[in-house]
């Protein structure tokens, strides 16, 4: 797939990766900043994703309220999402109908609108989103518990921000952290799909060669020390479920035992075998889902473990059936973690498990809309968009010896972090 694949960096910083896939007449764009709420300091968390609603809200070339009604006049789609580690936007469209994306996207580099009166307006939507989220039992249960599990690491705050700093955020604040990040040379454009690179990036060099390359800035946020002991968080809120959650400090995506700690998960507890690489597949089969759903200990089980730019964390949680102690689920998982060291996980196992992953790497990359998503996840994430690409031959090289080695560094006591959701008023919990 490679070789099918151009990179390369204009002369304001901005860095250009192309691939050209001729299968479709379809043609997705994407523009990717490195900014996230990895970036944002104590006062202006929830600064990044509010930035990325004021993109919405149009500029001068285009209107407020013109860009929705102009994508979908063209049979597109698009979106935007803020993470932890960057803020991305992108465009699907007919391949002769692309040059609306790099023409709004290269507009609104500079010339978002972000007037008092509209900072005003979105302030009041995004703490509506904010308490949406505060009545999810799981949203509150992992606010504190990616609170606890992060001391000094900028992780320790969720993307949309403390309730606090919605409230008190200045204009001139958003702006500058929206002037600060969102240059060309903390950005990466993806273009694929149905199109010419040599005219594609003579397009690009048009529209987005003018703009300044504007100061650097340091983006490197202090690291978290190793932990020490297990910490443990209660949390009581709405709803009628009980949630058990565990956090292992866990390596980032980049490190070498980030893929056999994706194994170990697809094998062990069958949740989303790559992150963001693919959906979640069935996990009936595995050790996790067979000790705590099928004893009806929980409703669910599931193991998730995503590439990050920093170490961040593999978390294993689980949905108490209705009138099951937490105590009893607590017992039964930690009881299974110890099946581990007794018996390994097997031959078969690590086969079923690699298949899936596989099965979901494929899948995720199907259309050009996901070719371009996983190149920029992979510019983002390792700094090389040919990372994603070397996924299966990675997964490949994993052995069980890998597999049992990082379950015994990573998923020990001391390395995480527990977290208990207790409906408020529930007795049976108290």
């Amino acid at each position: 797939m490679s070789q099918h694949t151009i990179k390369s960096q204009l002369d304001n910083g901005l860095t250009v990766i192309l691939r050209e896939m001729h299968h479709a007449p379809v043609a997705s764009f994407w523009i990717w900043y490195r900014v996230g709420s990895r970036n944002e300091r104590p006062g202006i968390t929830g600064a990044s994703h509010w930035v990325e609603h004021m993109m919405f809200k149009g500029s001068p070339q285009f209107p407020p309220g013109s860009l929705d009604r102009l994508v979908s006049r063209e049979g597109g789609r698009w979106n935007a999402f803020t993470t932890n580690d960057f803020t991305a936007y992108y465009e699907t469209l007919p391949a002769d109908r692309i040059d609306l994306a790099l023409r709004l996207e290269s507009d609104r580099m500079v010339n978002a609108i972000m007037t008092d009166k509209e900072v005003e307006s979105e302030r009041t939507v995004i703490i509506s989103e904010r308490q949406m989220y505060e009545n999810q039992p799981s949203f509150q249960l992992r606010e504190e518990l990616i609170a606890a599990a992060f001391r000094i690491h900028p992780y320790h705050h969720e993307v949309i921000g403390h309730q606090a700093d919605l409230e008190t955020i200045s204009r001139d604040e958003l702006y500058d952290h929206y002037q600060r990040h969102y240059r060309p040379g903390n950005a990466v454009v993806v273009v694929t799909g149905d199109f010419d690179s040599q005219d594609m990036m003579a397009r690009i060099e048009k529209l987005f060669g003018p703009i300044p390359a504007g100061a650097s800035i340091d983006l490197i946020p202090r690291s978290e020390p190793a932990q020490q002991r297990e910490r443990r968080v209660t949390v009581n809120g709405p709803g009628e479920t009980a949630y058990l959650t565990y956090a292992y400090r866990a390596p980032e995506g980049t490190h070498p035992d980030f893929y056999p700690l994706v194994l170990l998960n697809a094998a062990y507890a069958g949740g989303s075998s790559l992150g963001f690489f693919g959906g979640g597949t069935t996990n009936k089969s595995s050790r996790l889902y067979k000790t705590l759903v099928g004893t009806d200990l929980a409703a669910a089980v599931y193991g998730l473990v995503s590439p990050s730019i920093d170490p961040y964390l593999y978390i294993i949680s689980a949905i108490a059936r209705p009138n099951r102690l937490l105590d009893d689920i607590e017992a039964a998982l930690d009881q299974e973690l110890g099946r581990l060291v007794q018996e390994p996980v097997t031959g078969r196992e690590l086969e079923k498990a690699l298949k899936r992953a596989k099965a979901q790497f494929v899948m995720a990359g199907e259309s050009v809309t996901g070719q371009a998503q996983m190149l920029g996840l992979a510019e983002m994430v390792a700094g090389d968009h040919r990372w994603y690409e070397k996924t299966l031959e990675s997964l490949n090289n994993v052995t069980l010896e890998d597999i049992d080695r990082i379950r015994n560094k990573y998923l020990r006591k001391e390395n995480r972090t527990v977290g208990r959701y207790y409906p408020a008023g529930n007795e049976t919990y108290v």
